[in-house]
């Protein structure tokens, strides 16, 4: 079976809004507005400098995604890569993808240059996320997430 980790193109867009949308359902019981959710991974496609996505391409299909946006770090003088919106078809789900992307973060940002770390935020409860990236190499930190929304 042929597996493609590529960046994202607008022709993916639909099927990454689909994705976030299923794992808003999904982690939160969130349902995003659909419209919006499009315009918005439209728009991380057609500003680059906001970031990108990585897809995972199996079978003509988009199965996997995630979304990288960066954060400077003024103690580190570099970037830190922040990896959000990881979301793996169920039916592909333990089978080495979310792996394979992370291993093509790694490699964009060597490429790139001046990125000191990567970063992400996972559910309390996901525990077999938590597993995967703990398999990787990434640790727990000791800070908390606090957020006030404003839409």
């Amino acid at each position: 079976m042929q597996i493609q980790v590529r960046q994202a193109t607008s022709s993916d867009a639909s099927a990454i809004a689909q994705f976030n949308i299923n794992m808003a359902m999904e982690t939160e019981g969130l349902q995003l507005e659909k419209k919006k959710i499009a315009a918005g991974v439209l728009g991380m496609i057609e500003h680059p400098e906001r970031g990108f996505y990585l897809v995972v391409e199996a079978e003509k299909e988009i199965v996997a995604s995630l979304m990288i946006t960066m954060e400077w770090s003024d103690w580190r003088n570099a970037m830190f890569w922040w990896i959000q919106s990881v979301y793996v078809v169920p039916d592909w789900r333990r089978q080495g993808l979310y792996r394979q992307m992370y291993q093509e973060v790694k490699r964009l940002s060597e490429n790139a240059g001046g990125v000191c770390g990567y970063r992400l935020y996972v559910e309390k409860e996901n525990g077999a996320a938590q597993s995967t990236y703990a398999s990787l190499g990434m640790h727990q930190t000791h800070y908390l997430m606090f957020e006030e929304t404003t839409n």
